[in-house]
């Protein structure tokens, strides 16, 4: 009888990997308009959900936990446009 070695290797991910980088976020949007120019600014929600709104959303600048970042930026790490 011949044995098999099989080794389960776990690496660990960290939470937010794909998340904005604090530098990226901003309290104001002309903050992150002075940030990125040329760019639209967005209201991301910095949630599991990913998403950001648009400055014609009811919800920019308006959810619990979130901030004010460029378009280009959110997308790059993984957000997309809310539905709504």
């Amino acid at each position: 009888m011949k044995w098999v070695i099989v080794a389960l290797v776990l690496v660990p991910v960290l939470a937010g990997a794909a998340s904005l980088a604090k530098t990226e976020e901003f309290k104001t949007a002309p903050e992150a308009a002075a940030h990125c120019p040329g760019d639209v600014v967005v209201w991301s929600t910095l949630s599991k959900s990913k998403a950001f709104h648009l400055a014609a959303s009811r919800y920019y600048g308006k959810t619990k936990h979130g901030a004010y970042v460029c378009e280009k930026d959110a997308l790059a790490a993984g957000f997309h446009a809310a539905k709504s």
